[in-house]
């Protein structure tokens, strides 16, 4: 009853498949499990990449004891259970322990904040996974203490030579088809082709687009149907249906995604589709992130569908959007084009000899845009007659 996926994981590094930039010879994490270096660090990469692996490997090769938790279920006193085991014993366990904390985006700041002096003393070697940008997710004191290992997506090759370590039969059009769909994630690949021989006791196209029907499959966060969902959770608020956003929004929560991912995207929305229309939009926007954060699944449920009700009211306006589109078309186009003289900074008497910051006193009056640019305008001051206005449904 062993996954596929834990059936075929490698068991050193000449099996481990993919992340060259990171295993192949003389690469970091390669010279780090050959000399038995010992420090803390964070892989960063999307799903079924082979983080899980590489964290494995790393303590197999330090002779550590390993401690796997999930930040999703796993608490302060799971962290005061591992440092605490083995203390008052008399015989010694001189060996390292290293913890690997999958998800550790899901860990909030007090959490991090009671996991910083055991990593700062020694007592545990952290290993973080995440599919979330550690600069965001994590906080300073942590991150200056670990590396950040960036991994990629798996690409077609990877996936076959993954496909061949099964030695499941497999034909080129569902070989192909599984690549497709799996879309660079080798854990969503084997959970596919393990459900269906389960299921069909073999591995074919229609046999694995069947077993596809599954909810949980359909929607995985690397998946289409992720992708689907979000753009029409997005479209809804823009055309100013909360209803519709709100079932999008229900569908994304039943699925289990990430309630800062779904937040994040509405502080992006609140700028792009509202801006200064109704600034605070942003505002409640980032109050909402703000509480996901601090409160989480499953009460935030209701902040999220709060400010998703507001920010399909809101009237929308995307002139900050093509202002800025616009601007940077110029910029890539031009380059860097000379700041007029009158607004220039003249820190030194030269700078001030030579015309820096001359006319200061009227540059409000002025077109400041560099000459090549002049009388060009980004930002249009009247909505446009077409944009949708705020309609109570």
């Amino acid at each position: 009853m062993e996954p596929l996926a834990s059936r075929i994981r490698p068991k050193n590094l000449k099996e481990f498949v993919g992340q060259k930039h990171l295993t192949g010879v003389g690469k970091p994490l390669r010279v780090a499990i050959e000399k038995k270096h010992l420090s803390s660090f964070i892989l960063w990469g999307p799903p079924g990449v082979g983080k899980t692996t590489l964290a494995r490997l790393y303590a197999q090769a330090l002779d550590a004891r390993f401690y796997e938790l999930s930040a999703v279920s796993a608490g302060k006193d799971d962290i005061k259970a591992i440092v605490a085991e083995g203390k008052g014993e008399l015989t010694f366990d001189a060996r390292p322990k290293v913890l690997f904390l999958d998800e550790i985006h899901r860990f909030n700041k007090s959490q991090q904040d009671f996991l910083l002096p055991f990593v700062e003393s020694g007592e545990l070697t952290l290993i973080g996974a995440t599919t979330e940008n550690p600069s965001f997710e994590v906080i300073a004191p942590l991150l200056s203490r670990t590396r950040v290992f960036t991994l990629n997506e798996l690409d077609a090759d990877d996936m076959t030579a993954i496909l061949k370590r099964t030695k499941i039969p497999l034909l080129k059009d569902a070989r192909e088809w599984l690549i497709e769909m799996a879309n660079g994630d080798a854990r969503q690949m084997l959970t596919l082709m393990d459900a269906t021989m389960q299921l069909y006791g073999k591995v074919t196209l229609e046999n694995l687009k069947n077993t596809l029907q599954s909810k949980h499959l359909r929607y995985d966060k690397k998946g289409e149907e992720h992708y689907n969902t979000i753009s029409a959770f997005i479209k809804s608020m823009r055309a100013s249906q909360p209803d519709a956003a709100l079932y999008y929004l229900a569908r994304m929560i039943d699925a289990g995604e990430d309630a800062k991912f779904i937040a994040r995207r509405m502080v992006i929305f609140a700028s792009e589709d509202i801006g200064v229309s109704q600034p605070t939009a942003l505002v409640v926007a980032n109050e909402v992130f703000r509480a996901v954060e601090t409160i989480g699944y499953p009460e935030c449920r209701l902040n999220l569908a709060q400010g998703v009700v507001y920010l399909s009211l809101a009237p929308k306006d995307r002139r900050i959007y093509n202002a800025l589109g616009a601007a940077q078309k110029d910029v890539q186009q031009h380059g860097n084009l000379p700041v007029p003289m009158s607004i220039r900074n003249a820190p030194t008497k030269l700078m001030k000899e030579i015309g820096y910051g001359k006319g200061y006193e009227r540059y409000t009056k002025d077109d400041l845009l560099p000459d090549k640019v002049k009388g060009r305008t980004y930002f249009e001051k009247e909505l446009p007659v077409d944009t949708p206005s705020r309609k109570k449904k």
